[in-house]
């Protein structure tokens, strides 16, 4: 069903300031959520993967080189600023995608976007995204402020009026589209407000609800442990 070439960025610069912690190095499954996210990516077939980290971070880097070194397709881009914000990931991002499409004369139609903290995404859900036919094709779900009580996600979503829906990351964009979009992404204002302006034919949307659980304080990473969701 994935019929057109596809890149993939995986924006893993964040700091976890949160968290207290390096989501990043964080494990599922016996290996880093760094790791686990390459290899969900792997698994679409894609021309290319671009992986964003912090900079000075060995651990993160040598997590990224490990499977980088059996997987030709794998290339580390370094974010010397990651406080400035995950827009700023994507746009070096880009720019690395271009460099690869330039020297390695990629084929790239379109490019999927995927962070490192949802800890549920799984490869299905990515090859749903890639059998779109939109310019933007996003993940739907909500915006759940307190996940990490010991209800279910139906009942959070239920119970939460506050609770507002977000069409977001993992995305699949046309890749024309996301180059003419670069120079708009700036600090903490990406891609959303972008895709905001499309009209109706441009954009669909992929229901998946098990995204609202992304780890970002330490109650959150004790309840996925809990769930088994991350590794003790």
């Amino acid at each position: 069903m994935m019929t057109k070439n596809h890149a993939v960025i995986i924006l893993a610069s964040g700091l976890s300031q949160r968290l207290g912690q390096a989501k990043q190095l964080l494990y599922k499954d016996g290996e880093t959520l760094i790791g686990y996210m390459i290899k969900l990516a792997l698994a679409t077939q894609p021309q290319a993967i671009t992986v964003v980290i912090p900079s000075e971070h060995s651990s993160i880097a040598e997590a990224v080189a490990k499977l980088a070194a059996q997987h030709a397709v794998i290339h580390t881009v370094v974010n010397p600023t990651p406080k400035i914000g995950m827009a700023h990931s994507l746009y070096l991002g880009i720019d690395a995608l271009k460099d690869l499409e330039s020297r390695e004369s990629l084929v790239v139609d379109r490019v999927l976007i995927i962070g490192v903290d949802q800890v549920l995404l799984n490869k299905e859900h990515l090859q749903v995204l890639l059998a779109g036919s939109q310019r933007v094709v996003a993940s739907r779900y909500s915006s759940l402020n307190n996940w990490c009580d010991e209800q279910n996600l139906d009942k959070n979503i239920a119970n939460s009026p506050s609770n507002k829906n977000i069409i977001g990351l993992p995305l699949v964009i046309n890749y024309e589209l996301l180059t003419q979009w670069q120079a708009s992404l700036a600090g903490d204002k990406g891609l959303r407000h972008l895709i905001r302006g499309l009209s109706a034919d441009q954009i669909s949307s992929v229901n998946n609800q098990q995204l609202s659980y992304d780890i970002d304080t330490p109650s959150q990473l004790a309840h996925a442990r809990a769930q088994r969701w991350i590794d003790d």
